[in-house]
């Protein structure tokens, strides 16, 4: 399902609350953000792997799970606006190549891998390539916040008060003209979730990157899962998915 996102933002050199970001000079309450839903796409792959052995049984179609995955692409995707708010706010000239490199590449990666493993079903427009248009599209806007978050809630309202924003046939219809699978393992349509990137930048107007973080274990851990987040996004299923189908191939040779 989930991606990650981008692991390098910017800088940020305004007061920190806790010496353990200090030598970064980052937003420790941005790496924690961004973290948590790290560690929301975590929980939720290994519940994904454990149904996939046959451990848990579940639909990911149940409400509940339609709305974990929506939270974690919620702070996903807000984390991509705010961040790009902070880096347009700390430079006349900011770059951000390097990040949009380090996206194409993981992108294009992901949909190798997949293809590889499960042509049937491999990403080819998941969260990271999302992310990466998302990211294109929120900088020429994101100077203007309030504006901008104003624009991605009247997005949102009209997917979910009118049927304006929904083409329900847009996936059979690509797929009817190009060589895509009918079924992908993880894809992010671009309504209504361009809105939810359009809000982020109102969060780094609001200053949330200021607000108190305290040092303790659960803020270290989650600010390094932020800060890491494309690494470890990239690696995470890989080491899950093979922990669990270990565990269950020593139970069926004890069985």
């Amino acid at each position: 399902m989930m991606a990650e996102l981008p692991s390098h933002y910017l800088p940020w050199t305004s007061m920190q609350t806790s010496p353990v970001f200090e030598p970064t000079k980052r937003s420790a309450f941005l790496d924690v953000y961004r973290g948590s839903a790290v560690l929301l796409m975590i929980i939720f792959h290994f519940c994904w792997d454990l149904r996939n052995f046959g451990f848990i049984e579940f639909s990911t179609y149940d409400p509940f799970w339609v709305y974990f995955r929506s939270l974690i692409l919620t702070l996903f995707l807000t984390a991509v606006g705010w961040s790009t708010y902070i880096g347009l706010s700390k430079s006349n000239k900011p770059s951000f190549w390097k990040r949009d490199i380090k996206l194409f590449i993981s992108a294009g990666a992901i949909s190798l891998a997949t293809y590889l493993a499960m042509p049937n079903q491999w990403i080819y427009f998941g969260i990271l390539h999302f992310i990466l248009v998302a990211s294109l599209l929120v900088r020429p806007v994101a100077k203007w916040p309030i504006a901008c978050a104003v624009l991605g809630i009247l997005i949102i309202m009209i997917y979910h008060l009118t049927p304006w924003l929904h083409f329900p046939n847009a996936f059979s219809t690509i797929t009817h003209y190009v060589p895509l699978p009918d079924r992908t393992l993880d894809i992010v349509f671009p309504f209504p979730w361009i809105g939810v990137v359009f809000i982020g930048p109102l969060l780094g107007y609001l200053h949330w990157q200021q607000c108190p973080t305290p040092n303790h274990s659960v803020t270290r851990v989650l600010a390094f899962m932020g800060r890491y987040a494309l690494p470890i996004y990239l690696s995470h299923q890989i080491i899950l998915f093979g922990l669990v189908a270990a565990f269950k191939m020593v139970l069926l040779q004890f069985s």
